[in-house]
């Protein structure tokens, strides 16, 4: 992760010059894009380092609940900053200004290959943790922001149409948006401790009732602590004592 910050940090500067040079919305927005992301996958990897400390008697399940709060910082980021490139389009509809297209192409060119090699890096274990997968959404959408620009570019240089990157741009943005809504809503839904996708609790419900010697079963609880760590909770009356110990292990 470290890598792939170095890299953002790096083409995040480029874009935002060449798309005050050039005067594309395209660039900027991405450079705008990539400022969240560095922030982003700085706060990602403190997470991922504090997230390893043990378990105290304050904080029995020691730090983990920190990989889901970023994760929701790093959704809501790019829904605010979704929102705000959309605004600025609208803007540019009205009144487009003159755009360098030749400049535009070259620094969307650099940066699209910077964020496919920092995809890359990412991409290893971004299935497994909600917190990388931010980070992963995070350089994913810079790509998809370089490519919209470099696109918009081609666009303009062929046919001289300023529309052409604002329009892209919105686009780029409705990428985003949905792929961050899905990040708030799974982190949301694990800090409310809603019982996880896969999950059926009446299931789970009725295969611990059914094990000889439980006569009740209720107060059920199933939710996830963090990435890849589930936990449940639940009250069992066995009949017969001396059965406690075998219905315990045939539980879990």
């Amino acid at each position: 992760m470290t890598v792939a910050l170095e890299i953002t940090a790096a083409i995040m500067v480029v874009e935002l010059v060449g798309g005050w040079l050039a005067g594309s919305l395209a660039l900027l927005a991405d450079a705008g894009h990539m400022l969240a992301d560095v922030g982003a996958l700085a706060l990602s990897l403190v997470v991922a380092s504090l997230a390893q400390r043990p378990a105290t008697a304050e904080r029995t399940f020691g730090l983990l609940r920190l990989e889901i709060l970023a994760a929701l910082v790093n959704g809501a980021a790019l829904i605010a900053i979704s929102v705000g490139v959309a605004v600025e389009a609208y803007h540019r509809l009205r009144n487009p200004p003159q755009i360098q297209a030749g400049l535009l192409l070259g620094v969307a060119a650099a940066g699209l290959v910077a964020n496919v090699i920092g995809a890359g890096v990412l991409h290893h274990g971004h299935e497994h943790s909600l917190n990388q997968r931010g980070a992963y959404l995070h350089i994913l959408s810079d790509a998809l922001g370089s490519a919209g620009a470099l696109a918009a570019g081609a666009i303009i240089l062929a046919t001289g149409w300023l529309p052409a990157d604002p329009l892209i741009s919105v686009f780029i943005s409705l990428l985003i948006l949905a792929g961050a809504w899905r990040l708030v809503k799974e982190s949301t839904d694990i800090l409310l401790e809603a019982t996880p996708a896969g999950i059926a609790l009446d299931e789970v419900h009725d295969r611990i009732a059914s094990i000889p010697g439980v006569t009740s079963v209720h107060d059920l609880h199933v939710w996830t602590v963090t990435s890849g760590v589930i936990a449940m909770s639940g009250h069992l009356v066995v009949g017969n004592p001396g059965d406690n110990q075998r219905v315990l292990e045939a539980v879990q």
